[in-house]
């Protein structure tokens, strides 16, 4: 069964607003790794929404610095499912993932391949509430939002993680991995 992966920027004080971590050309290359070790993307709603805006085609090329490009292209190409009970339709290399969550997402990991990959807030307190997420990566920024949204509010019980990588960024931002204990 290929692995879950799971992604997120997040502010020493919890805050995981992308618009509240800073990046540069080594956390862009760090995600573009985190991508290549994915045979598809993962997203909810919102998240789908926000990539697609931010990364799709070249109009992003115009846009953002040229390091940005490598993670563009790569995101730009992926397959991707986007769970939504709203949407109608998607494009962007994208098909809805439709159905009871639990059994869509093991049908997708039951696939051959390298992995899933998925970022976001709420998809993913729902994938960790299912037990279905195999490895947590939190990008830690050292700032301070002091406001934002945080990580599994409202979780229903406890995840016991494991830490099993750690990488330090010259921005002094710190990649934790973490596997669930079983």
């Amino acid at each position: 069964m290929q692995p879950l992966r799971y992604s997120i920027n997040i502010t020493l004080d919890g805050c995981c607003d992308h618009r509240a971590g800073g990046t540069d050309e080594e956390l862009h290359r760090h995600a573009v790794q985190n991508l290549e070790r994915a045979d598809a993307l993962l997203f909810g709603r919102v998240t789908y929404q926000m990539m697609e805006t931010a990364f799709r085609g070249p109009a992003h090329a115009e846009a953002e610095p040229a390091w940005t490009e490598p993670f563009a292209r790569t995101i730009d190409a992926a397959k991707k499912y986007v769970v939504s009970s709203t949407l109608e339709r998607v494009d962007w290399n994208a098909e809805l993932l439709r159905g009871e969550l639990a059994g869509a997402v093991l049908e997708l990991k039951r696939a051959a391949g390298r992995g899933l990959f998925t970022g976001g807030v709420t998809l993913p307190l729902a994938l960790a509430e299912l037990g279905l997420i195999d490895e947590y990566e939190f990008v830690v920024h050292p700032r301070i939002a002091g406001h934002g949204p945080t990580l599994f509010a409202g979780l229903p019980q406890y995840l016991d993680l494991r830490l099993v990588d750690r990488q330090e960024f010259g921005s002094g931002a710190v990649a934790l991995r973490y596997e669930p204990r079983t």
